[in-house]
């Protein structure tokens, strides 16, 4: 069984790395390295980066404080401080395994703060699903604004949505609703035949308990600006970056507000923090607003390596931050 979990882990890394590898490949592969020393040294402005930090930090920083708040009505109290470095490090472990780092959260605050596993997910899912519902609102409206340029987009990378579904039939859609729902009603069954059914059920049970404790929320205004306030931060982390380079310096908050949403969106693909996708997705924005092939090529290169580095300092931080941290006990829980 061990070695089963072994190969599948080792599997899911490799294809990441790939895929990301791949994509990176092809974007690069004529470029020109010996001359991001010279942009990095002589051409870039490291004051605007260094001014993005703080918003790459406070961006992570206010998804902790907002996730100890979406715990408190599932009755689980975890400390600010473990919370914060929860997240720090979960970033972190994600540019080895994509994804995993929701799952590792959730295990700090349970081995740190005794924090139901189950519900914790709970609380991941319904924050996931706010942070969605909210990407997609700007998304919309960022679409609305600068049509143009997106259907721009959809046609030099050949991702028309006409051609995408003018390739189903009548029976193919029925074919694919046939299978999807085959598939859950065989998942269905064989959770019911198995042994651990009860505690499989069990587990649902609280990260049913997690995603509804929404509702039970004391503070919605608080909540709201910490959500508002986590993709704020990340914008600005972004944006900020703009005037690093005096190719990107003079474009509008619009631009940088296209590319930061097509690049959010590209991060969808599981790569080592959206490495290989996001290259793709913004140097294609922004080619589309004017900036020339080799200097859209340099500014996702270092901005992602840069920010790269950035969460892998803050997930060592959390590290050691939380080796020297004490360990609640049970009694500690049943007190709070």
């Amino acid at each position: 069984m061990n070695y089963k979990n072994v190969v599948n882990t080792a599997w899911k890394i490799s294809l990441s790395i790939i895929l990301g590898g791949a994509i990176l490949y092809w974007m690069y592969r004529d470029f020109n390295f010996q001359q991001v020393r010279h942009v990095l040294t002589d051409e870039m402005n490291w004051t605007w980066m260094l001014l993005s930090f703080p918003f790459g930090i406070l961006a992570q920083a206010f998804r902790g404080w907002r996730w100890k708040q979406t715990l408190e009505p599932v009755g689980e109290k975890p400390r600010s401080s473990v919370s914060v470095y929860s997240i720090f490090l979960s970033y972190a472990v994600s540019l080895v395994i994509p994804r995993v780092g929701e799952f590792a959260r959730c295990g700090v605050l349970k081995r740190w703060d005794k924090v139901s596993f189950p519900k914790a997910i709970g609380t991941v899912v319904t924050e996931r699903a706010i942070d969605s519902l909210l990407i997609l609102l700007i998304a919309a409206l960022t679409f609305l604004a600068q049509i143009p340029i997106f259907l721009t987009f959809f046609r030099k990378t050949g991702t028309s949505i006409n051609s995408i579904f003018g390739q189903f039939t009548t029976t193919g859609y029925l074919v694919t609703a046939v299978c999807g729902i085959s598939i859950l009603i065989l998942a269905w069954y064989l959770l019911r035949k198995l042994s651990i059914y009860d505690k499989v059920k069990s587990t649902i049970g609280g990260i049913w308990q997690g995603v509804i404790s929404l509702k039970n929320v004391k503070n919605i205004p608080l909540f709201i600006f910490f959500t508002i306030a986590i993709w704020g931060s990340y914008f600005f982390h972004y944006y900020l970056t703009f005037f690093c380079f005096e190719a990107t310096s003079h474009l509008s908050i619009a631009c940088a507000l296209v590319t930061f949403i097509v690049g959010s969106i590209a991060v969808i693909v599981p790569t080592p923090n959206g490495a290989g996708p996001w290259h793709f997705a913004v140097k294609t924005m922004l080619i589309l607003y004017g900036i020339g092939t080799y200097d859209a090529l340099y500014f996702v290169l270092i901005v992602h390596s840069v920010q790269t580095l950035l969460v892998i300092l803050l997930g060592i931080y959390a590290w050691i931050a939380l080796a020297l941290t004490g360990k609640k006990k049970d009694t500690d829980k049943i007190l709070n």
